[in-house]
């Protein structure tokens, strides 16, 4: 069983594992209301599905030592330090901030270019009578229902018209066609967290424009996507787009590490979490991926771990650096580990184009998830306000990619102004009085990372 599957099919009481029930489960109906042809189907042929590779060492840096990154211990444990350097400016709705497209002043318009050198992470939101860029109420083959605010009880959607404008450059239209043909027979995968999902999801509209696609091929069990038995989903999807043999795949690696079980007779046995390697996923199929989007955070906590039966290890054997068990520090450790990892296998990979996307913030206000938290706010804080920072609010993030190849997709403080654009309340899978503050609406604050992600491309 997949450990997003076991995950999910789990029993366990502990108030974690509960939150993933109420606000993380997607089915495979919700995401595919519209059959997908397969490749089996397209050739009659049957799938040969490879086996995952037994167990190498994975190499990290010599240098990496413990009491670097023991400062980085996110608050909260498994949370970045949210410190977002924001300036004030004018609020007034017909103000440079809030202006459409046909009033700013600032000289853009919505025919813009790429700036190479841009820091896309500094920048303000505007309203843009152009979006969203795609209707979250038709886009119903690639996203699930659960986060698809427009099937909802939801009434307000002016959160959809905001565009995420950088600070003095531009950034690049999104436009379907134009991604494919500039992925034109390339593969984009997508590993990560629920988060991770919501991403590959609203990037599947975005370039499907919301539209149904029965021409799409499934070509998950090209990438071992196959549901295990017992399992109420497989271990991510993979889909491609004909026309230019373009694919777009999501594969669930909660933690970014590799978690494999101790007995794999028994059902019930614990699980060995190697901080020091990557998931077994990408060691098997990085040479079919041509630009890699990478994840971890939110499942950094004692009830995922308890409720998972997941046990540290490093270099094969079970952890026993008290430093490395304090959650915050075995975040950071994996996060480093898995991007030097990634950045040793770029010149062996030169078409190779990696991400490590920094922390998705969380918007609970007068409590946790199960303690009456909520996040009700229907005007978004970005009113008045722009991003100015220079480095990201996820520390841990950016310091693992300084000195590699790997990239850094920063959307954590953009992001954090936007706390208006969660499911919230109208959650249709949360139990009664239960709010998701985690998850976005979409279309949504998702959208702008794939926004950036194609311009970086």
């Amino acid at each position: 069983m997949t450990e997003e599957s076991k995950e999910d099919s789990s029993d366990n009481k502990d108030t974690e594992e509960e939150e993933e029930k109420q606000v993380e489960e997607v089915t495979v109906s919700n995401t595919n209301r519209g059959k997908i042809p397969t490749i089996e189907e397209k050739k009659g042929e049957h799938e040969v599905i490879a086996s995952e590779p037994k167990y190498r060492k994975t190499p990290t840096r010599e240098d990496f030592k413990l009491e670097k990154v023991k400062h980085e211990v996110a608050v909260g444990e498994g949370e970045a330090t949210e410190t977002t350097h924001i300036k004030e400016t004018n609020s007034d709705p017909k103000s440079n901030i809030l202006a459409t497209d046909e009033e700013r002043t600032d000289g853009t318009s919505t025919a813009r270019i790429t700036n190479q050198a841009c820091n896309y992470a500094k920048g303000k939101w505007v309203v843009d009578n152009h979006r969203p860029l795609y209707s979250g109420s038709q886009c119903k083959q690639w996203l699930a229902s659960m986060w698809a605010c427009r099937l909802m009880q939801r009434t307000d959607f002016a959160f959809e018209s905001l565009r995420w404008q950088p600070k003095d450059c531009s950034m690049e239209e999104f436009e379907g066609s134009k991604f494919l043909r500039r992925m034109k027979n390339k593969t984009l995968a997508f590993v990560g967290d629920s988060l991770g999902r919501q991403q590959f999801q609203s990037m599947m509209c975005m370039i499907s424009g919301g539209k149904e696609r029965l021409d799409v091929l499934d070509v998950g069990p090209e990438f071992g996507f196959i549901t295990p038995e017992g399992g109420a989903r497989p271990g991510g999807w993979a889909y491609r787009f004909p026309e230019t043999n373009t694919t777009v795949l999501y594969h669930w690696s909660s933690t970014l590490c590799d978690i494999e079980p101790l007995n794999i007779t028994d059902p019930a046995t614990e699980h060995a979490m190697h901080l020091d390697r990557p998931p077994a996923f990408l060691r098997q199929y990085l040479q079919k991926i041509d630009v890699l989007v990478m994840n971890t955070g939110h499942h950094w906590n004692r009830g995922k771990l308890n409720g998972n039966k997941w046990v540290m290890h490093v270099n094969g054997v079970p952890n026993t650096n008290r430093k490395l068990a304090a959650l915050g520090n075995a975040k950071n450790f994996t996060i480093h580990s898995t991007v030097s990892w990634v950045n040793s296998q770029l010149p062996l990979h030169p078409g190779l184009k990696a991400f490590y996307r920094s922390l998705s913030p969380r918007h609970f206000v007068g409590g946790e998830w199960n303690t009456g938290g909520s996040c009700n706010n229907t005007t978004p804080m970005s009113i008045g306000k722009e991003v100015l920072q220079e480095e990201s609010s996820d520390y841990s993030a950016g310091r693992a990619v300084k000195g590699t190849g790997v990239k850094l997709l920063d959307i954590t403080a953009l992001s954090h102004i936007r706390d208006e654009g969660h499911i919230s309340r109208f959650s249709i899978s949360a139990s009664r009085g239960v709010q998701d503050c985690l998850h976005w609406c979409l279309p949504g604050v998702p959208d702008t990372w794939n926004e950036i992600l194609f311009a970086m491309i």
